[in-house]
């Protein structure tokens, strides 16, 4: 879609619409190669390449934020005499900002920023109609019926104010708070109003604009606009046309952003992994057994009092204690098989026992413990005879058939 070239360099956050025609004035403006010196150029942002100063225009994400604007802080970007401007509280959003109508530099309350002009434009048009609430304090008593001239409309010097909605809140000693809301945007409007009707405003504070309201937020900070609240605006008053995109969210910081953006960019960056000095020992040293296993067998049993002597390594589960020792005895040899498991009831491991590749030599169950090394032909032939000691001999003689 074309636009004006001004309105797509301002929309880029480069400089505002009246600064971008002083830019193509200057000729510091290209589109499409040729530099651009006249006004009212228009340029499609996502077809043609516009460059300001040789850098290439690049249009940034839509932001649109609340902030509790605080009394002695001026709505403005620049200020000539050096006061606080609301610019100073959202520079952490990384985005040319600008507050959408202005605020007296004594009032507080909500205020509406954005990079969107579109969104500006539309919310602050008279034909508009959107809705501003006020809680103010005036000096003397009031009654219901003295509000009668404010919801009728007040003469001023640009002319008669449209009605506005206003109730009686409390009232403290010779002072009274009231709720006004407007639909209007006249400079210092509420202000002329109690001055013309005779009820001068000692303090005053915006509390809703469009729909969204300060509360939760604390003078000095802001939050992003969150979905809802851009539909409903969107719905009430045609912005901003797209939605998806933008910045938003429920998210307020400080007073002063500018601190967070950079730890939030920094921890972002960060890795998860602890930095090596405040990890500790390393990987390869947080083993603490005087050898590693790579395998459950060196786990400890349930049943044994403590940890015995070092154990070698093992790759199989053979060398696992039994649950009834009292304890581990010395160091037992490896063992590839099941050979060595030792019994249920046997009350500790025995000597060394030597390598056996078969199971020969697991010891029988009724067996007060083990025994000499032996060979597993010697254990077969002293157990149990052959069988040609055992088998009666052939019969002979006349009686075989």
């Amino acid at each position: 879609m074309e636009e004006r070239l001004q309105k797509i360099i301002a929309r880029a956050g480069v400089a505002s619409r009246r600064a971008s025609e002083e830019l193509i004035l200057a000729g510091r403006v290209r589109v499409n190669g040729r530099v651009v010196t006249e006004l009212g150029l228009k340029a499609d942002r996502q077809k043609d390449r516009i460059e300001v100063d040789g850098k290439r225009l690049v249009s940034e994400v839509p932001v649109y934020l609340a902030l509790h604007k605080p009394r002695n802080v001026v709505s403005t970007l620049r200020d000539p005499e050096g006061r606080p401007t609301v610019a100073d509280y959202v520079r952490g959003t990384g985005a040319r900002l600008y507050p959408v109508g202005r605020l007296d530099f004594a009032t507080s309350g909500i205020l509406l920023m954005t990079n969107d002009g579109d969104f500006a434009n539309a919310l602050l048009h008279p034909r508009g109609g959107v809705p501003k609430t006020y809680v103010l304090k005036v000096q003397g008593v009031m009654s219901d019926d003295d509000l009668t001239p404010w919801r009728e409309g007040i003469r001023l010097e640009d002319g008669v104010t449209l009605p506005a909605e206003a109730r009686v809140l409390r009232h403290e000693g010779d002072k009274t708070w009231l709720e006004v809301t407007l639909r209007e945007g006249r400079n210092q409007q509420i202000r002329r109003m109690g001055e013309a009707s005779g009820w001068p405003v000692m303090r005053l504070a915006r509390t809703t604009f469009a729909g969204v309201t300060s509360e939760g937020l604390r003078p000095g900070e802001w939050r992003a606009l969150t979905v809802d609240e851009l539909l409903h605006i969107r719905e009430a008053f045609g912005v901003p046309k797209r939605i998806r995109g933008a910045m938003m969210g429920a998210s307020s910081g400080p007073v002063d952003h500018r601190r967070a953006a950079g730890t939030v960019r920094s921890s972002a960056k960060a890795s998860p992994r602890p930095a090596p000095e405040s990890a500790g020992p390393s990987a390869r040293n947080r083993v603490p057994a005087p050898s590693r296993a790579r395998t459950r067998t060196d786990v400890e049993v349930p049943g044994v009092p403590g940890p015995g002597p070092a154990q070698p390594r093992a790759r199989s589960r053979a060398n696992v204690a039994p649950t009834s020792a009292p304890g581990p005895g010395p160091a037992q040899p490896r063992a590839r098989s099941r050979a060595n498991v030792a019994p249920t009831s046997a009350p500790g491991p025995g000597p060394a026992q030597p390598r056996a590749r078969s199971r020969a030599n697991v010891a029988p169950t009724n067996a007060p413990g083990p025994g000499p090394a032996r060979s597993a032909r010697n254990a077969r032939s002293e157990t149990t005879p052959r069988a040609a000691e055992t088998r009666a001999p052939r019969a002979r003689g006349p009686g075989r058939r």
